[in-house]
Formats: structure tokens, C-alpha cells, sequence
């Protein structure tokens, strides 16, 4: 095999992810997000000064050298003039490639920022996700609202510029004709206000159409991941009517969203044509007063027409600001999600004994425990306790569907007091005692992280990336080839590294596609053991795989698992066969003890694995 490639892509300091974003309001936490970019937005803000201010100054100068060419007839002056015009011009051109070089940067640090800090609370909520948002909310937010704030925060620093051309423009305008300037200084903020009513339903029509599509890519998701049910029970058309009900709906918020957008765009060109016109009548009744001259009345005319720029903007930061807000409303409610669980530096003690008062088990250090079990569902959920994953089913969950139906039929502050709710029951869940111990101290009390980090659960729905297989293999990059290699061999699964074009670059599609069955349950137990924790808990590991195969993974589990503490749920005897010792689950509770030669004749036990022999195997 040849050695995994070692690539690494060092992602800018922007958004640092362990900064806690401020999460009280939308406002503060677009505000949050721009200071979570350090630098980026004020080096954006300066360069788009760069740009927008030349601008505000090309109509003084170029008004100037008419007045020192055409009036005066001093070629000289009017040289100079056209040559300061020029360095100017020449400014600004930088200055604009800089503003959107620098926009362009701050929008992709946006995007990636927010898609990796999205990525790292699902991934700290773990199971209890969807007890608090819907799935299409977390889609949502790391795709669309991603991209929308970094169009609002470009936005920010592009208004940010404006205004200081705009306050230089009417300063110059001032300085020339005190009555003109006092007119664009009192007239702009006049028509802005003018245009605030107009902003209120585009932000309902903004929030509507949002939440809808959210809806709708949650409904999306379900049909994808449940596709291969939906045809075994005849459920398709079914679900294709209710997609098509949903796609239309947020088709006509959209048509909807759109005419107000219209209305906006088409609000602030008619303010601006009508700040143009005042401003050339104005000045043309100036200049026949004797009042102004010919190059004051054309740099009156570049003025105005440069005025309308500021103007678009500032209609257009307050658009985009106003959709910033509606996203960072959604966002809130997904950052804003606490884990349940309680801080604690009290760490899981080396070698201890682990005991789960509901079953009786009790796990042996360095020791390799089968745990057989009459329902299948009561090993299961065995392994959840001993990987501290919150029991389904807690007090009024409120899980996908149930939010996507109370989104329709409850107010805002209904729906945020429900997921409120599920929060505190959630933690209050988290905090009693948990029922497994290690070494008579309950899981309560202890650092979850530490928790998870040490004790390892696989089961049979892990789940598999897109990517390639060293990805797959080894996630995170961190262990040598050897140690991959050797993690294959147990899991048997050297034949997936041969069959994959370009073996550990070789791509592996999103959920295992491309793999069958047993390959698919190989990779995730290959990983399970790279990881090589302290304690490893694995659900079914080979229920896909044929008997041959079994049996090389059960040998070579074994021998590579000696003197650790490892707990296979299954009802293979080829694995059971290899554990040191078995408990034998009825109800959720253990009968018995032993090995697979002592426990060979008691009923119990004969009767699961017998069913486990018949189970078909790939």
C-alpha cells in the first residue's frame, strides 16, 4: 500500500471557532460576526473608500480645469488639472480591484466560517440535533445563510464608504453653492426615511420565504434518506405530492419576496432620479442667476449623477441588512442550541470497571465482553449508556416532523418557547444519574468529552463521507500508514483498498455508495479501530459480512483488541467464540455469565445464536 497523502489546507484565522458567538439578538450577532473578521472588513472598508472617494472628488476637479481651459483660457492650470483628474482616476481603479478583492475574501471567510462553526455544533449536539431544529434549518443556515452574510457584511463596509464619499461630495457642493449642497443634505436623509415603509414587508416576505425553504429542503432530505423505504411501501407518490404542495408554496413566497425586492430597487431609482433633477434644475436656474459657473454647474451636474450611487447603496445595505437579519434569526436558533450536557473535569478513571445498573453488566478492563440479547434493541441501547448518548423518547420530544408541523401553526414565540422547553428537559435528563458507572462514579458526573473521547461506540449506522479512503479510514490525518494498513487487516478489508482505483486516494461516494453491504461495515469497523480507544463498544460488526470473512475478522479482532477493554454486540458465535466472556441479555436484563463453551447448553443462549446462524450473510 502506498503511503496516505498528507495534504492540508490552513484555513484563514477569520470567525476563530472557539469564540462564542453573541447570540441575544440578530443585530448583535451580525455585529458578532463582523468583528469576528479582524482585519478583512476594515481593509475592505478603506479600499472601498479609495474607490468611492475619488469618485466624489472626479466632478470638483473635472468642473475646475473646464473653469481654467474654458473661462480663463489658461492651458497650463487646465493641464495640471486633467493630470490630478488622471491620478485620481487612477486611484480609484486601484482602489476598486482592492475593495473587491478584499470582498470576495471577506465572503468566502464568511461562507467557510460559518459552514465549519455550523459543522462543530452538530456536531457537539450529536443525537439531541434534532430534538431542538430541523433538518433543513441546519441545511439552511450552512448553505444559503452562509452566503447571505457575507452579502450583507460586504454590504456593511461598501455603505460604510459611501457615506464618507457622499459627506465629502455635499461638503464640496457646500464650499461652491452653500443653497445646493444645504438641498442634497437635507433632501437625502429626508428620501430615505420616505422609503422605510416599503422595508417592513419585504423583511415578512424575506422571513416567509425563508422558513419555507427550510421546510421544504427538510422534506427533500427525509425523501432522499428514505427513499429505498418510500418504494418498499409504495410511498412515493405520496411524498411527491406533499414535495410538490411544499415547492409550490415557496415558489409563490418567492414571487412574492421578489415584487417587494422590485419595489424596493425600483424606490431608490426613483428617489435618486428625483434628487438628480432638483439638483440640475437648481443649478441651471444658478448659472442663469450669474450664480455659478459653467464648470461649478458641471461638476453640479457630475455630482448629482455621482449622488445617485450613495444613494442605490444605501437602499441596498439596508435591503441586505434587512435580509441579514432574517438569517441570523435562523442561525440563532441553531447556534443559540446549549448541549445538554454539563461541564466537569472529573475524567473517566484507566482500567475502570463500567456497570450499567439497568442490565446488570458489568465491564471488565482489558477484557473482551460478547453481550447476547434476546432484542436486539436492548444491546443497542446498552451501548448508547455505555457511550453516554441521551435515551430516545425523553418528555415531549420534539423532533423534525413536529417542528416542521408547529412552524405552521405556532407563532415565533411559540416555537422558540418549544425548543426552549425540550432544552431544559434535555439538561435536567442529562444531569441525573446516568445509571453506568466506572468504578462506582456515575456517568454524571463526568467530562462528556473526555467521556467520548475514551470510550468508542460503532454500530451499524455510522456513517460514511464522501471522500476519498484514507478520509474514511482516518478522518482526521493524525496516524501513519502502518497503523491504517494494520486497521485494515483486522476488519479484512484489504480487498477494498486493491478494488478501489488509486487505493488510499481512491473515492468513496457519500454513505458508503459504491460499496456493498459488507465492504461498507468493514470501512466503518477499520475506523472504529485506527481510533483505538481505551474502551470500544461495537454494535454488530460483522451481521453483513459472509462466514469466511467473520471468521478472519473475529480472529484478528482478538489478537488486536488483547489486554484492551472491547463489547461486541452480536449473536455470531465465530465472534462470540473469541470474547473472553458473554452476557446473555432477556428483557434487558442479564441471566447469565460466561463463556461460550459454559454457556453452550443453556437455552437461552442457544436460542439467539441459533437465529443468529440463520441470519443471511453477504
Amino acid at each position: 500500500m502506498h503511503a496516505p497523502a498528507r495534504g492540508r489546507f490552513d484555513f484563514p484565522p477569520a470567525i476563530p471557532h472557539d469564540s462564542r458567538p453573541d447570540v441575544r439578538s440578530p443585530s448583535r450577532f451580525l455585529f458578532w460576526l463582523i468583528r469576528s473578521y479582524g482585519w478583512v472588513v476594515p481593509a475592505m472598508t478603506l479600499a472601498a473608500s479609495s474607490w468611492l472617494v475619488p469618485a466624489a472628488l472626479t466632478p470638483w476637479l473635472l468642473g475646475r480645469a473646464i473653469d481654467a481651459g474654458v473661462s480663463r483660457a489658461d492651458t497650463s492650470a487646465a493641464l495640471a488639472w486633467v493630470g490630478l483628474l488622471l491620478v485620481v482616476i487612477a486611484v480609484g481603479v486601484v482602489g476598486g480591484i482592492w475593495f473587491h478583492t478584499f470582498a470576495v475574501r471577506m465572503w468566502l471567510l464568511g461562507i467557510y466560517g460559518i459552514q465549519r462553526r455550523v459543522s462543530r455544533h452538530a456536531v457537539h449536539l450529536g443525537h439531541v440535533l434534532n430534538r431542538r431544529v430541523p433538518t433543513g434549518e441546519v441545511l439552511s443556515v450552512s448553505s444559503s445563510d452562509s452566503d447571505q452574510f457575507g452579502a450583507t457584511i460586504e454590504s456593511f463596509g461598501h455603505v460604510i464608504a459611501a457615506a464618507m464619499s457622499f459627506i465629502l461630495a455635499s461638503a464640496l457642493m457646500l464650499t461652491t453653492s452653500p443653497l445646493l449642497g444645504a438641498v442634497v443634505l437635507i433632501a437625502t436623509p429626508v428620501l430615505l426615511l420616505a422609503s422605510t415603509p416599503v422595508l417592513r414587508p419585504l423583511t415578512r416576505a424575506q422571513s416567509a420565504e425563508r422558513t419555507e425553504s427550510s421546510s421544504l429542503t427538510s422534506l427533500a432530505s427525509d425523501i432522499a434518506t428514505g427513499l429505498r423505504i418510500l418504494r418498499g411501501v409504495g410511498g412515493e407518490r405520496t411524498f411527491a405530492r406533499n414535495y410538490e404542495r411544499q415547492s409550490q408554496k415557496v415558489r409563490a413566497l418567492g414571487v412574492r419576496l421578489g415584487t417587494w425586492q422590485a419595489v424596493v430597487e425600483a424606490t431608490s431609482i426613483l428617489l435618486s432620479g428625483l434628487l438628480l433633477v432638483t439638483l440640475v434644475y437648481l443649478g441651471s436656474m444658478r448659472l442663469l442667476e450669474d450664480s455659478l459657473s459653467v464648470g461649478e454647474l458641471i461638476s453640479f451636474f457630475g455630482y448629482a449623477v455621482f449622488l445617485t450611487s450613495p444613494m442605490q447603496t444605501f437602499f441596498d445595505f439596508a435591503q441586505k441588512w434587512v435580509q441579514g437579519l432574517v438569517a441570523a434569526q435562523k442561525t440563532l436558533a441553531f447556534l443559540g442550541a446549549e448541549v445538554p450536557w454539563r461541564e466537569s473535569d472529573r475524567k473517566l478513571a484507566s482500567n475502570a470497571v463500567l456497570r450499567d445498573d439497568l442490565s446488570g453488566v458489568s465491564v471488565h478492563p482489558g477484557r473482551m465482553l460478547g453481550v447476547v440479547s434476546a432484542d436486539p434493541d436492548s444491546s443497542a441501547a446498552l451501548a448508547d449508556r455505555l457511550g453516554r448518548y441521551l435515551p430516545e423518547g425523553s418528555p415531549e420530544e420534539v423532533d423534525d416532523a413536529e417542528l416542521r408541523g408547529r412552524a405552521r401553526r405556532l407563532a415565533r414565540r411559540e416555537r422558540l418557547a418549544a425548543r426552549a422547553r425540550q432544552a431544559r428537559e434535555d439538561a435536567e435528563l442529562a444531569a441525573r444519574p446516568w445509571g453506568v458507572t466506572a468504578d462506582g462514579v456515575d456517568y454524571s458526573v463526568l467530562d462528556i468529552a473526555d467521556l467520548r473521547r475514551r470510550v468508542v461506540v460503532s454500530h451499524t449506522g455510522a456513517l460514511l463521507f464522501a471522500g476519498t479512503l484514507q478520509s474514511a479510514i482516518d478522518p482526521w490525518g493524525t496516524h501513519s500508514r502502518q497503523e491504517a494498513e494494520r486497521a485494515l487487516e483486522v476488519a479484512s478489508a484489504e480487498d477494498i483498498y486493491a478494488s478501489l482505483p488509486g487505493g488510499w486516494q481512491g473515492r468513496i461516494d457519500e454513505k458508503g455508495r459504491g460499496l456493498s453491504g459488507g465492504q461498507r461495515q468493514r470501512v466503518v469497523l477499520a475506523r472504529a479501530l485506527l481510533r483505538d480507544p481505551e474502551v470500544l463498544v461495537l454494535v454488530e460488526p460483522t451481521s453483513a459480512v459472509d462466514a469466511h470473512t467473520e471468521a478472519r475478522i473475529a480472529e484478528r479482532l482478538a489478537a488486536h483488541r488483547r489486554r484492551r477493554t472491547t463489547v461486541v454486540i452480536t449473536a455470531s458465535p465465530l465472534l462470540l467464540r473469541r470474547c473472553d466472556e458473554i452476557s446473555v441479555l432477556v428483557d434487558g436484563r442479564e441471566v447469565v455469565r460466561g463463556t461460550h463453551d459454559d454457556l453452550h447448553d443453556h437455552p437461552d443462549y442457544r436460542r439467539i445464536i441459533a437465529r443468529g446462524m440463520e441470519d443471511s450473510h453477504e
